[in-house]
C-alpha cells in the first residue's frame, strides 16, 4: 500500500492507496518544516494519523509538502515519518512537485499553487526545470491566502473598506485593531492567521473594493511569476483553495493577459493518486 500526503501550512491531507483505490483519508494539522520541528511533526503523525492506519501495512510513503524545498528541511519530515511508519520507501518532496505531477502528469506545462502561500514552476514532464522563488508572504506569495489576508487587514485598518464592512469583520472574528497587530507581529504562524481571513474575503467578493483587492493580487501573481516562464507555448494549471474559489477571476485575468488556463483543481490529491497508480 502507498501512503500519499499533501502537506500544506494549514493542514495535511493523507491518503492510503492500494492499486489505484483510495482506502483511507486522514486530515491532520499542517506539516511545514520551516515552522515545525521533527518532534512536533512526529507527535502530530503519532497522535492524529497513526490511529486511523493501525490495521494497514504501508510499503511506501510519498510526502509532498510546503517548506520541503531542500535536503535539510526534507530530512526533518522524513525522519518524523520514519519515527512512526516502518515503510521500505519514504520520499519527501516539495508541494510544488506534487502540483506539477498532479496537474501535468507526463506532459510539459506551468504548474501553480495558490493556497495559504503561492508558488509556480515550469515542468518538463519529468521534473521541475524552472522556478521563480515565491519568497514567502512578506516579500512574495502573490495572490495567496496569507497575502490576501494581509492586504485586506491593511485596507481594514486604514479605513479603505466600504462603510460597515470593517465593523462586520471585526465583530465576526472577535478582533480589535490591537488584537490584529498582536497576531501579525508578535504571535507565531502569522501566515495561518492571515490566511484564515480568506473565507470572509470570499463571502464579500461582491464588494467592489474587495473584488479589486483580489483581482489585483492575482494579476500580480501572473505578472511576477507566470509571465517569467514560456507561457505563450504552455498551458498554465492551478491547484490550491484560493485558485479554486477564485477561478473565474483567474480565467478573466488569463484572457486579459493572453495566457491559456488549463486545469484548476482544489487539491493535487486526485492527480497524485492517478499518477502513482499508473506510473
Amino acid at each position: 500500500m502507498i501512503l500519499l500526503a499533501d502537506g500544506g501550512s494549514t493542514k495535511a491531507d493523507w491518503r492510503l492507496v492500494d492499486k489505484g483505490h483510495e482506502i483511507k483519508k486522514v486530515i491532520t494539522k499542517g506539516v511545514n518544516p520551516f515552522f515545525c520541528t521533527r518532534e512536533e511533526i512526529s507527535m502530530e503523525i503519532r497522535n492524529n494519523l497513526l490511529p486511523s492506519l493501525a490495521e494497514y501495512s504501508i510499503d511506501e510513503v510519498h510526502f509532498f509538502g510546503a517548506g520541503c524545498a531542500n535536503p535539510e528541511k526534507n530530512a526533518i519530515v522524513r525522519d518524523a515519518i520514519a519515527d512512526n511508519i516502518k515503510a521500505s520507501r519514504i520520499e519527501v518532496n516539495s508541494d510544488l512537485l506534487a502540483a506539477a505531477i498532479s496537474l501535468c502528469g507526463h506532459n510539459t506545462g506551468i504548474a501553480c499553487i495558490i493556497g495559504t502561500g503561492s508558488n509556480s514552476c515550469y515542468y518538463d514532464g519529468k521534473s521541475i526545470v524552472d522556478n521563480v522563488s515565491p519568497l514567502g508572504y512578506v516579500l512574495g506569495d502573490e495572490g495567496s491566502g496569507a497575502v490576501l489576508g494581509r492586504l485586506f487587514l491593511g485596507a481594514c485598518l486604514k479605513n479603505q473598506l466600504t462603510k460597515g464592512l470593517k465593523e462586520k469583520f471585526l465583530s465576526e472574528y472577535n478582533l480589535t485593531p490591537a488584537d490584529i497587530l498582536d497576531r501579525v507581529y508578535k504571535q507565531p504562524l502569522a501566515n495561518r492567521f492571515l490566511a484564515s481571513i480568506s473565507p470572509f474575503i470570499f463571502q464579500h467578493i461582491g464588494e467592489e473594493n474587495v473584488y479589486n483587492l483580489v483581482y489585483n493580487a492575482l494579476k500580480d501573481f501572473f505578472i511576477k511569476n507566470v509571465m517569467q516562464y514560456d507561457y505563450k507555448n504552455n498551458e498554465v494549471h492551478f491547484t490550491g483553495s484560493v485558485a479554486y474559489h477564485y477561478q473565474d477571476i483567474l480565467h478573466k485575468i488569463g484572457l486579459e493577459l493572453e495566457i491559456r488556463i488549463g486545469t484548476i483543481a482544489q487539491s493535487p490529491m486526485d492527480g497524485l493518486i492517478k499518477y502513482y497508480s499508473y506510473s
